[in-house]
C-alpha cells in the first residue's frame, strides 16, 4: 500500500527533546515501513525516518534559530507539496489538525485525519460540521466527548517502539514528572505529593514560553525551596529510559482532557508504574492496580505512589508491549487505512488487489499544543 504521512513542522520527527505529534508520527511510519508498505513522509529536513522523506522545511520550528518564523506558511508549503502528489497515494494520513480540511475535499475519500490536541475550543464544532466528508481518528474515546457528531472511525492509542526504551527491574527510589510545566499538568501537586511522602522527585520538563510566568512565579518558587525537589529541564529519547527505568512510579497529576499522554505509555516501558489523576484519557491507559493507580485527590495519589512497589515492574512492560508497541499501533491504522480503501471505488484496480496485502499484514494542535 501506498501511504503518506503529514506530520506537524513544530518538531523534528522524532522531536530532539519535548514533542508528542511528531513522536507518534516517526514511529508509525516506521513500523508501517517494517510492515511492508510504501511509506511518504513530509516532514522538516532533519527527519529520521526509514520512509521516503520529502522535506518541506529545512528544519522543525520550534529548535529554529531564525528570530522570525510563520508556522502558518510553513505548513500551506506543505499542504501543496502533499497535494500536488496525492494521487501518488493510496492513503494520505494527515496529523495536521484541521488545516488541510478546506484543500483536499475533492479527495478527502482517500484522506485519514489523526487529532492529536483537545477538542473542547469554542471554533471546533463549526469546522467538523462543514466538513463532514473527512475521516476522523481519535488517540482515546475520552478526546471525541466535546464532539460526538464528529466522523469518527475509529479510536487508536498511541504505541512505542519496544526496542527504544530499556526495562528496569527495579527502581532508584525516587519519583518522577516528565512532560511540560504548566496549569493543566499540574507539576505542583507532582511536588505536594513527593513532599507529603518525604520522596525525592526528579523533574524532566519543557518550560513554553506561554509558561513561562506560571513558571516563574508558582513551580521555580517551590522547586527552589524543597530539597526534595530536582529539576532536570527537557530531555531527549535517549536519556528517557534512565529518567523512567529509576523511577519509582511516575506521577502523571494532570487537571485537563489530556486526549493521549505519551509519558505513561513510555513508563510502562521501562517496567514504570504510574500514579494518574481520572482524568481525560489516563483511565483508557492505566490499568488499576495492574499498570498503576488512578486517584482522585491528592490524598489518594499519596496513598498510591506509596504502595506501587507492590506492583509487578515485570508485567507492566509485558502490558506494554501488548498494548502500547509501535507495531500494535500501524496494525490498528492499517485497519482504518482498509475501511477506507474497502468504501471507495476503483476504477483502475480490483478492490482484492488492494486489500489483500493490506490483509496479509494483521494477526498541540495549532491552537493548542499537548
Amino acid at each position: 500500500m501506498k501511504i503518506a504521512q503529514v506530520t506537524p513542522l513544530y518538531e523534528a520527527v522524532p522531536p530532539k527533546l519535548y514533542g508528542g505529534t511528531e513522536r507518534v508520527v516517526a514511529h508509525l511510519t516506521d513500523a508501517l515501513v517494517d510492515l511492508g508498505h510504501e511509506v511518504t513522509l513530509f516532514a522538516s529536513a532533519d527527519a529520521e525516518t526509514r520512509a521516503r522523506l520529502i522535506p518541506v522545511r529545512d528544519q522543525a520550528i520550534r529548535l529554529d534559530p531564525a528570530p522570525l518564523k510563520s508556522d502558518l506558511a510553513a505548513h500551506m508549503t506543505m499542504l501543496a507539496e502533499v497535494l500536488k502528489r496525492a494521487d501518488d497515494f493510496d492513503v494520505i494520513h494527515f496529523h495536521t489538525d484541521i488545516i488541510h480540511f478546506p484543500f483536499f475535499s475533492a479527495c478527502a475519500d482517500k484522506t485519514v485525519t489523526t487529532l492529536h490536541g483537545r477538542l473542547d475550543l469554542k471554533d471546533l464544532p463549526g469546522v467538523y460540521e462543514r466538513w463532514p466528508e473527512f475521516g476522523l481518528v481519535s488517540i482515546s474515546d475520552d478526546q471525541r466527548k466535546p464532539l460526538p457528531f464528529a466522523s469518527w472511525k475509529a479510536t487508536v492509542h498511541h504505541g512505542m517502539p519496544a526496542e527504544l526504551y530499556r526495562f528496569s527491574p527495579k527502581s532508584e527510589g525516587y519519583l518522577a514528572f516528565l512532560g511540560r510545566i504548566s496549569p493543566e499538568k499540574r507539576p505542583d501537586r507532582a511536588i505536594e505529593i513527593a513532599t507529603k511522602l518525604n520522596k525525592p522527585l526528579k523533574m524532566a520538563a519543557k518550560v513554553d514560553a506561554q509558561d513561562r510566568v506560571y513558571w516563574e512565579t508558582v513551580i521555580r518558587p517551590m522547586v527552589e525551596n524543597n530539597p526534595l525537589v530536582e529539576f532536570i529541564g527537557e530531555i531527549g529519547d535517549h536519556q528517557k529510559s534512565a529518567f523512567l527505568g529509576g523511577a519509582e512510579a511516575l506521577l502523571f497529576p494532570i487537571d485537563w482532557p489530556e486526549p493521549f499522554g505519551l509519558v505513561m505509555i513510555e513508563a510502562m516501558a521501562c517496567g514504570t508504574p504510574v500514579v494518574a489523576f481520572r482524568c481525560g484519557s489516563s483511565p483508557e491507559i492505566v490499568e488499576d492496580g495492574a499498570t498503576g493507580y488512578l486517584v482522585d485527590t491528592i490524598e489518594q495519589a499519596v496513598a498510591a505512589a506509596g504502595r506501587v512497589h507492590l506492583l509487578d515492574r515485570e508485567a507492566i512492560r509485558a502490558r506494554y508491549e501488548l498494548r502500547f508497541s509501535a507495531t500494535a499501533m500501524a496494525r490498528r491504522y492499517l485497519d482504518v487505512y482498509g475501511d477506507l480503501l474497502a468504501r471507495r471505488p476503483f476504477a483502475e484496480e480490483p478492490m482484492d488487489d488492494v486489500i489483500l496485502p493490506l490483509r496479509a499484514h494483521e494477526d498541540r494542535t495549532f491552537a493548542f499544543r499537548a
